[in-house]
């Protein structure tokens, strides 16, 4: 060992050998050890500052000179040893004390050492760099110091590193120090080769190393002028295999994060040796890919960016650029979402080229449809930094730039034909037209001397003319590019002409082909031209054509200048339009593709897309409003992220708009939400009245708001009408979060929308009653509140009002009065005491006018037909019944059963209070009280009254309700006699709002509701009446339970309108767990592949929300697939496969995999048609497999081994076994490959077997026809007998009970009346029309199917 001989003793050896001794000893040794340290730095500092004056020394002997090196060498090697021991002990002592605290491990740490051993590396460090920099190689011989001295002062710096603790903020001096240690050693002492085979094996091995030694190497670099080190690390990384950094997952970190950083510090030093790294952008590991382009990317940001630079870093950038956008289309997605951050940040620091926007537009574009979730996000924020950073303009209406395009368009073409009208007369120099004919000149002449002539020759001369006058005529055949007619004529003039200018001056010596062209070019550029140009023959001596340069430049030389420069202005203006406009068209088309992941499962994508269209709708982009109205509806989301950003979102769009004073940003903000309610539908308002309670409740609306729309809604600013409704609409939004914005202002908005006009605004009090109705609480009284419940008297001027509008409008056809009436009619309940009084009399009022119409209209003697009333008169009559009967429903089951609990409870408090201390009370009493029993029981009574008064009271005879019942029904049960559209809605409307009230009448309609359901031809009247199905199957589930398959039914309607209502009922009864969900739901299945988008969004959400709730779709997809690939009721080849596999992507988990493997295995044996083969095989291939699943699948091999010769079968397999090659391991790879070896004997077999029966078969031709035929009635039978979701309409109990022989009789003869739905089986479409065969609600379907199987 070095410098072992200078010890001055064994015992300093033994304890730097042996830092560590045994616990008992280990006291007194510490304070040993600090006393050596501390001397051998007082040594090594001593030394060092004599050491100046002894190099100085020109008289300095041999002796002395080794007594130095020697005393030099011994202090180094006893410091360094004691700095490597301590800095080993501190950190295994760090290892175990993992678990304490900062303070508590450097009090510790303190107490192990005597002292803080961090705080001691520095000066130390410091010490050695200032020995290094003194000129101590004179002690070596001949002055070379020796390389292990060298290794042992660096090797310390080296060891330092490898602890993890290095990169900590508090460590920041000790690295400095380290660096520039090293960079003394590497500038004077040539350590670089050993420097750059170091640096690369920690950064292999050690992961924190990358930026410490990033910030080393620059330090070097910078400072100590080492700037080859830069280039020898990038060697020895561009040196190392890709194949092996794919397997060397560690070191590829270290080399990529290495990389990036020492881009970002150093990118003009690392960029001359790029060139090396190019051959990693090919290897498999993505992370060096991603640190490659990164360092592009710096050096594009650092280097490479503005409009100054040269030719060569001009090619260079663009180069750099190119890699980029080809590596956006990578294969890993972490690369491809790694360009689009880079990109992003070129577009923020304004480095991307403006001839490159479109493509790298294009490219975030395009991955937006992107499978991974990560890329999507990071193009979503690219083209954000694009709208951002857009050198066009801040508003990018692509109709607003349509216009001025084209108008500068066409002022370009227009200069452009007017230079070129200018250009014409200007003469054109008859030797540059002559060089610019020539090639293909030479080119026709040679090929007209190397091929014979056999066609005639189509240009002769005439007898009479000259030979300047065919001069003349080759001289325009060349002018018109008619080279061969005028080579062809040159000739014939040679002999024609031998002793007349030009032709006889050809050299018989000269070659043909040049002697032709230089004949040819004297024709053309000869004097006659220059004679012709020049009449006056004054110009002899000149060229052709520079007449004119001599008499006009003066003159025009400056005008054309100018208007060159106009023109290039034009060209570039109408580039930048163009520009902009195909900008502006991406981004509207990124939208479109934008709007639609708004709804993704991913929040922070969610995210990204709500920010983008906040700016899209900053720079003016028309379709943004589209996307700004799209996400209202995230309002209601359940992640709070998407929540916030949706209400930061409308804060930044509009609450805080520009203008000068509070009022007018007031009115800005007011526009801006009037804007958002134009054309809004039902569920917008809702969101948007979401939005501004929770802005209200926040106060972060500013009282001028709320004073000017008080002001526009009183018309105390002038504002049209339809700007007052928008005003009340937002007063009754705001409302919700502050009921005293309306409270207290509630005289004056009776007087705005409720006072007596002409004609009668019915919109604005629609809206006014809304705003009212806010200010009451809707929902049931909860127990707690001891209050009873806002209720306004019965003489209040509202309800005149109200009764008074209702009863006034009811004789006039204005079709907004249905809307004003109902929810007039909601406000009443609400507010009103004894509202079922003032609802009386409405109806009582609109009756008389009914009947006096009537009357009037049978005064007349020359009429003697039976009076008919006006079809909108019974319209209304029967809504505002239907509307009370439902009100009247809501009040009993909420407002009276609440006022009922609420009296319950404080009549027991006070009896609680009021009770005697030492009364007995039985046990059993206190037992049900402790129990909550008896607070249970009389919630049961009190629902049993509800209840009761809806079965026998609201329509028996005695009720007003009562007496319109027959009239619906007479109006539903005669649609050929009462065949108005919207009298037939109101009257189907009214029906199910009676049905609502009591089950007994509910039971006895049921069939006529679904009658109009499948019969009328009314896409309108089938979808009010699906929607009153599905409310009357959440009220009495078991009444609309045997008619469940007519709802199914109706997802396969003609009508859009009645498809996407059935879709959307289906799906809130199916989550609600109100119908049973069997194989039937196939028919919502059906709907992912409608061609109604929304349709089939509304399919694909509806098996989101069914994946959530357990095994769900597992229990389903057998039944489904069933019915999907059924020949007769099914879905073709195409559509099952989308359907398929969007069904099998829920199948995530391993047992639900293995278990469908199995079943659909199995199905190959009872499958008989060829078209089932190949479905159940594509299902097969779809499924996630593991290696369990393949064991499954061998295990059932003999199910499908011998379907296997069909190719398309055969190719479903076959991709399963490739699915399981990606990800295989070793030991499982050995069952992938019998599975693959199985498959293909099997096919081979089979094909063989096919050829040999196609042989075979001569006259046998029939039996395969017939066993097919019994084949494919086989599973009629066989799906009929088996399947369990058969719902057809059960006969009713008592009839079967009390007659059994008849019932089975008359069901035989009887004709059956069917449904025109789609059901799979001709048993599940019928319905019996007549009144003994309605469903009842006591027959179970199991039972009624049972039943009908064993009849």
């Amino acid at each position: 060992m070095l410098c072992k001989r200078y010890c001055p003793s064994e015992i300093f050896h033994h304890s730097l050998k042996h830092f560590r001794l045994p616990s008992e000893l280990r006291d007194p040794w510490q304070c040993w050890s600090t006393s050596i340290l501390s001397t051998a730095f007082y040594m090594v500092s001593r030394h060092s500052q004599e050491l100046p004056a002894i190099l100085d020394n020109a008289a300095l002997n041999v002796s002395d000179r080794s007594i130095h090196l020697n005393t030099l060498k011994m202090n180094c090697y006893a410091l360094i040893r004691l700095l490597e021991s301590f800095e080993t002990m501190t950190s295994q002592t760090s290892l175990m004390d993992l678990d304490l605290g900062g303070k508590v491990k450097k009090a510790r740490a303190k107490a192990t050492h005597g002292f803080d051993w961090e705080e001691e590396r520095q000066p130390i460090l410091q010490l050695l760099t200032q020995l290094l920099q003194l000129d101590i190689r004179h002690l070596w011989n001949h002055s070379i110091i020796e390389e292990e001295f060298v290794s042992l002062v660096t090797g310390c710096c080296y060891r330092l590193l490898e602890n993890p603790t290095i990169s900590h903020q508090k460590n920041r001096p000790t690295r400095e120090a380290i660096a520039r240690l090293l960079g003394v050693a590497l500038t004077r002492y040539n350590h670089m080769l050993s420097a750059t085979v170091k640096i690369i094996q920690m950064l292999q091995h050690f992961e924190h190393l990358a930026p410490v030694l990033v910030a080393a190497v620059s330090l070097w670099a910078t400072e100590y002028g080492m700037k080859s080190i830069v280039g020898e690390i990038i060697r020895e990384i561009g040196q190392k295999c890709p194949q092996e950094l794919s397997r060397d997952t560690s070191g590829a970190k270290g080399f990529a994060a290495f990389l990036t950083e020492l881009a970002e510090r150093v990118p003009a030093i690392l960029m001359s040796s790029m060139c090396i790294l190019l051959d990693h952008l090919d290897g498999e590991n993505y992370v060096m890919r991603n640190a490659v382009l990164a360092a592009m990317a710096e050096m594009v940001l650092q280097v490479l960016n503005g409009d100054q630079l040269e030719e060569a870093a001009r090619d260079t950038r663009d180069q750099f650029l190119d890699t980029l956008q080809a590596h956006g289309h990578d294969v890993n997605s972490f690369v491809r979402s790694r360009v689009l951050q880079l990109f992003t940040r070129i577009v923020q620091r304004k480095a991307l080229p403006l001839t490159r926007f479109q493509a790298v537009v294009a490219l975030a574009v395009g991955r937006l449809a992107d499978k991974s979730v990560l890329v999507c996000k990071y193009a979503i924020q690219l083209l954000a930094s694009f709208l951002t950073n857009n050198p066009f303009s801040c508003k990018l209406s692509d109709t607003d730039l349509a216009g001025p395009l084209q108008k500068e368009t066409q002022k370009l073409q227009e200069m452009r034909a007017k230079r070129q009208t200018a250009a014409v007369p200007a003469v054109l120099d008859p030797e540059e037209e002559w060089e610019a004919m020539l090639p293909e000149l030479k080119s026709t002449l040679q090929q007209l001397l190397t091929l014979p002539q056999e066609e005639e020759i189509p240009e002769k001369i005439a007898t009479p003319e000259t030979a300047e006058a065919v001069k003349e005529h080759i001289r325009q055949l060349l002018a018109k590019a008619s080279y061969k007619q005028a080579i062809i004529l040159t000739q014939e003039a040679i002999g024609h002409f031998q002793e007349s200018e030009p032709f006889s001056h050809m050299d018989p010596e000269e070659p043909e082909e040049s002697s032709f062209l230089n004949l040819l070019g004297t024709i053309f550029k000869g004097p006659a031209a220059s004679t012709q140009k020049n009449p006056q023959g004054s110009a002899e001596n000149m060229g052709p054509g520079q007449t004119d340069g001599k008499d006009k430049p003066n003159v025009s030389e400056p005008e054309r200048s100018q208007g060159k420069d106009e023109l290039v202005k034009q060209e570039m203006l109408v580039q930048y339009l163009q520009d902009a406009y195909s900008f502006s068209l991406k981004i509207t088309e990124a939208i479109g593709i934008i709007s639609k992941m708004m709804y993704e499962n991913t929040t922070t994508v969610v995210q990204e897309v709500i920010e983008f269209f906040v700016m899209a709708f900053q720079f003016g982009v028309p379709q943004a409003l589209f996307g700004v109205r799209r996400m209202l509806p995230l309002i209601w989301s359940k992640e709070p992220g998407v929540r916030e950003a949706v209400l930061n979102a409308y804060r930044q769009l509009y609450l805080n708009p520009k203008g000068d004073s509070a009022r007018a940003k007031a009115h800005a903000l007011i526009q801006n939400f009037s804007l958002l309610l134009v054309d809004a539908s039902l569920g917008t308002i809702q969101c948007l009245e979401e939005i501004l309670c929770e802005f209200v409740q926040k106060d972060e609306l500013k009282p001028a708001v709320t004073q000017l729309l008080w002001e526009r809604a009183t018309e105390k600013v002038p504002c049209s009408a339809l700007e007052c409704c928008s005003s009340v609409m937002l007063l009754g939004m705001m409302a919700r979060g502050k009921p005293e914005i309306v409270g207290s202002n509630l005289d004056t908005l009776v007087s705005i929308g409720l006072e007596e006009k002409f004609p009668q605004d019915y919109r604005l009090a629609q809206q006014v009653c809304h705003a009212i109705g806010n200010i009451s609480d809707r929902r049931k009284p909860s127990l707690d509140k001891r209050h009873p419940p806002f209720r306004l008297p019965q003489e209040h001027r509202l309800f005149e009002r109200l009764q008074e509008m209702v009863t006034k409008g009811f004789v006039h056809p204005d079709p907004l009065w249905i809307p004003f009436k109902e929810v007039a009619v909601t406000l009443i309940y609400q507010l009103a005491e004894g509202p079922e009084g003032i609802c009386a009399q409405i109806l009582q009022r609109c009756a008389k006018q009914a009947l006096e119409k009537l009357e009037e209209k049978s005064t007349p003697q020359e009429d003697p037909k039976t009076p008919m009333l006006s079809a909108f008169l019974l319209m209304n009559l029967l809504s505002l019944a239907g509307d009370v009967a439902l009100q009247q429903l809501i009040h009993l089951e909420q407002a009276v059963s609440g006022e009922l609990c609420r009296r319950r409870v404080l009549q027991e408090e006070h009896e609680h209070k009021t009770r005697e201390p030492k009364e007995n009370v039985s046990t059993e009493t206190t037992m049900e009280e402790e129990m909550g029993l008896v607070g249970a029981t009389a919630d049961d009574t009190e629902a049993e009254l509800i209840r009761s008064i809806c079965e026998m009271e609201l329509l028996d005879g005695k009720q007003i309700l009562a007496a319109f019942v027959p009239l619906v029904l007479n109006v539903c049960n005669n649609p050929g006699l009462y065949s108005n559209p919207e009298l037939c809605a109101a009257a189907s409307l009214a029906l199910g709002k009676f049905c609502m009230i009591s089950a007994t009448f509910c039971d006895s309609q049921l069939r006529l509701l679904f009658t109009m359901l499948e019969k009328s031809s009314l896409p309108i009247l089938r979808s009010n009446i699906m929607i009153a199905t599905g409310d009357l199957a959440i009220r009495f589930p078991n009444l609309v339970d045997p008619w469940t398959p007519h709802l199914y039914a109706r997802l396969r309607d003609p009508a859009q309108q009645v498809r996407k209502t059935a879709a959307l009922v289906m799906t809130h009864l199916i989550l609600k767990d109100m119908v049973k969900v069997k194989g039937q739901v196939s028919e919502m299945a059906v709907l992912l592949i409608d061609p109604v988008p929304q349709i089939a969004a509304l399919a694909k959400n509806f098996f989101n929300e069914l994946s959530h709730k357990g095994n769900a779709i597992y229990n389903l997809l057998p039944d489904i697939i069933s019915r999907l690939s059924d020949p007769e009721g099914g879905v073709e080849e195409k559509p099952f496969h989308t359907i398929m596999k969007q069904l099998l992507s829920y199948i995530t988990k391993d047992k639900q995999t293995e278990s469908l493997v199995e079943k659909l295995c199995q199905r190959f044996r009872i499958a008989r048609t060829e078209r089932q083969y190949r479905d159940l095989a594509y299902c097969v291939s779809q499924l996630p497999f593991t290696e369990r699943g393949l064991c499954k699948m061998l295990d059932n091999f003999d199910c499908f081994r011998d379907k296997l010769s069909d190719e398309s079968i055969f190719n479903a397999f076959l991709s399963v076994v490739s699915k399981l090659r990606r990800g295989a391991k070793p030991e499982g790879k050995a069952i992938i490959d019998e599975f693959e070896q199985k498959l293909r004997a099997c096919h081979t077999r089979g094909l063989d077997t096919i050829e040999e029966l196609e042989i075979g078969q001569g006259s046998s031709q029939k039996t395969p026809s017939a066993k097919k035929q019994s084949t494919v009635s086989r599973p009629q039978h066989l799906a009929s007998a088996a399947s369990d979701n058969d719902f057809v309409t059960p006969e009713p109990r008592r009839t079967t009970r009390r007659h059994p022989n008849t019932k089975q009789r008359t069901t035989k003869k009887k004709p059956r009346i069917v449904f025109s739905s789609d059901e799979s089986s001709e048993e599940e479409l019928s319905a019996e029309m007549t009144e003994d065969e309605t469903p009842k609600k006591t027959t179970p379907i199991h039972r009624a199917s049972t039943r009908r199987h064993r009849s």
